[in-house]
């Protein structure tokens, strides 16, 4: 009798044991990831060229569920770097993970999941004052690349951004050049600075000028974007439609690319963005969507007539 007590007893230490492990592995659990995909608080890093556009998607996400998205906007090079250093799950970029980031978070037992959103450009401007309408990408090429043409000089919002990144690549440099070239934080700096300076060309992204803060509105009515020259001899205005048909030959494909792990507001986001209400905001803001959103259309069996 004795001995069978002692076992009831055994046991019921034991399954106490095992109710306290399964509790305390949910606790921090539910600590590590405190959010699901319509619900918490979360961060995304965010290539700050692109802050106009996820500011927009981010307002309404909000009012639509019960979560909260902190915007850490920062050049694309200090965003991958936050972004591999695991300070968020979370990024929104210009361009897809390369091989040697997809690796290197597979290597972590992470599957990345890239979302395309939408279709941006980086777009050439000028002040009004100027004559000019129109540029040729291949002398801005050349003129990255050291040899001195029409152009007097560019100027860019951060010598980290995306911006600067893809033009490099489209002149197959390292860097910029020491002169003729001039940098500083943010695209708004830029437009400020070409709407008070003749004669200098600017390099922002496009969803600036479409979608101005109220304070930067007179700075953008004071300057004017350039039509492109493209290898066939064409000049296209980056125009949505041209966007959207990459007829505009600096455009470039946004997307959102989550490493949450897990299914968390990445998830939720992203797809949030990519559906019907998120391809909506896009459409709105200038930019051109990755799908058309859908279009009601109702149709009536008689026609009112109006006297």
């Amino acid at each position: 009798m004795m001995k069978n007590k002692k076992i009831l007893f055994l046991i019921l230490i034991q399954i106490a044991l095992l109710i306290v492990v399964i509790s305390c592995e949910k606790k921090d659990k539910n600590s590590i990831n405190s959010d699901s995909i319509i619900e918490g608080k979360t961060s995304i890093l965010v290539d700050e060229t692109l802050m106009p556009i996820v500011e927009d998607q981010v307002t309404i996400f909000e009012t639509e569920y019960k979560a909260k998205l902190t915007l850490l906007p920062k050049s694309e090079k200090e965003s991958m770097n936050d972004f591999l250093t695991k300070k968020s799950g979370i990024i929104v970029l210009s361009r897809d993970l390369s091989k040697e980031e997809f690796t290197f978070f597979k290597n972590n037992r992470i599957v990345p999941r890239s979302t395309p959103f939408a279709i941006d450009a980086i777009t050439f401007i000028k002040n009004k004052k100027s004559n000019d309408t129109l540029i040729d990408l291949k002398e801005v090429i050349d003129y990255l690349k050291g040899t001195k043409n029409s152009i007097k000089g560019l100027v860019f919002d951060n010598p980290n951004s995306s911006t600067v990144s893809y033009l490099c690549r489209l002149a197959k440099i390292e860097s910029l050049p020491s002169e003729g070239v001039f940098s500083f934080k943010t695209n708004d700096e830029v437009i400020k600075h070409v709407s008070e300076n003749d004669g200098m060309i600017g390099v922002v992204g496009i969803n600036w000028l479409t979608q101005p803060k109220a304070a930067m509105q007179k700075y953008v009515n004071s300057v004017k974007i350039l039509s492109v020259k493209t290898a066939d001899n064409k000049y296209v205005y980056p125009s949505q439609e041209n966007i959207g048909s990459r007829t505009y030959p600096l455009a470039r494909v946004l997307y959102i690319i989550n490493c949450q792990g897990y299914n968390g507001l990445g998830m939720g986001f992203a797809s949030f963005i990519a559906g019907e209400i998120g391809q909506r905001i896009i459409s709105q803001s200038g930019l051109a969507p990755i799908r058309e959103p859908s279009r009601n259309i109702r149709i009536r069996n008689q026609i009112e007539n109006k006297k």
